[in-house]
């Protein structure tokens, strides 16, 4: 059966599933992601930024170019940190390119080490890591500069459980070891611990929709939709799963219920598009 195209057409609708935009959460509008990369090209930072730079205008160039040169000239840690912020800001905001945004919030909690920075910029970067049809390249940094933040975090509070959790996504989805089982261990550590942890259970859900273990997914999206009877996000992976299993019916019966929640028209017309295709 071929693989339904639903998510991409309906997340691009729906700005209320984050996980699936290329927008980081602070960013006004969308940002994309450069596809043009090598699904086996290596990535650097500088890279990224320097490509994104050729796309812009030569006002933002000149923007650009007098926050660049504040941060040559800051004297100490927390005009740099400013200054970071200010670049996260105007890769968001004005340029809507998501990697040097990402980069730059990276930078900024780096330099500030607390473990709410270091968290929040985490969040971002993870938020990017299920992203349809993002490079692996991509997806690969995002998880390596992500990992150096939750690490950090970690030994600041050895106890957050969100911390735990994202980094067991960077080695579900970044590709950054060849054994994912650690990532899913380090999930199911807080999981087994609170089944109620709905985080942790999407994030094992979309490890095991990306793995091919329907079944398994299947019954995490259904726990998360006990919990969270509304939660679209569930319920647009849950009909997906259904649907790679050839359970049409079901499928069809997620994606009506969908329907009855969003209120986006765009989306909307998805959903009557993929049942109207499921019912063929």
């Amino acid at each position: 059966m071929k693989k339904p195209q639903l998510i991409v057409a309906f997340s691009a609708a729906l700005l209320c599933i984050a996980i699936y935009i290329f927008v980081p959460r602070t960013a006004k509008k969308e940002a994309n992601f450069n596809t043009a990369t090598n699904v086996n090209q290596q990535v650097s930072s500088q890279s990224l930024v320097d490509g994104a730079k050729t796309a812009l205008t030569a006002s933002q160039k000149i923007t650009l170019l007098t926050i660049e040169n504040q941060l040559v000239n800051s004297k100490n840690s927390l005009d740099s940190i400013k200054i970071y912020k200010q670049l996260s800001l105007f890769w968001a905001d004005s340029a809507h390119r998501v990697e040097p945004y990402l980069y730059y919030t990276y930078s900024a909690a780096l330099l500030e080490n607390s473990e709410k920075s270091l968290t929040f910029a985490a969040q971002q970067l993870v938020d990017n890591l299920t992203t349809p049809d993002a490079p692996p390249a991509i997806l690969n940094w995002i998880a390596v500069n992500a990992k150096v933040l939750l690490e950090k975090a970690l030994v600041i509070n050895p106890n957050n459980d969100s911390a735990k959790i994202n980094l067991g996504a960077c080695y579900l989805f970044g590709n950054i070891s060849d054994n994912p089982m650690q990532g899913i261990l380090k999930v199911k550590e807080v999981v087994d611990k609170n089944p109620q942890n709905v985080y942790g259970q999407l994030i094992l859900g979309l490890g095991g929709k990306k793995s091919g273990q329907y079944p398994k997914a299947i019954e995490r999206f259904n726990t998360i939709l006990k919990l969270q009877p509304n939660n679209l996000e569930a319920m647009v992976n849950l009909a997906e799963c259904y649907e790679l299993t050839n359970k049409k019916d079901s499928a069809i019966d997620w994606y009506a219920k969908m329907k009855t929640l969003v209120k986006n028209n765009e989306a909307k017309d998805a959903i009557d598009k993929r049942i109207k295709e499921l019912n063929k």
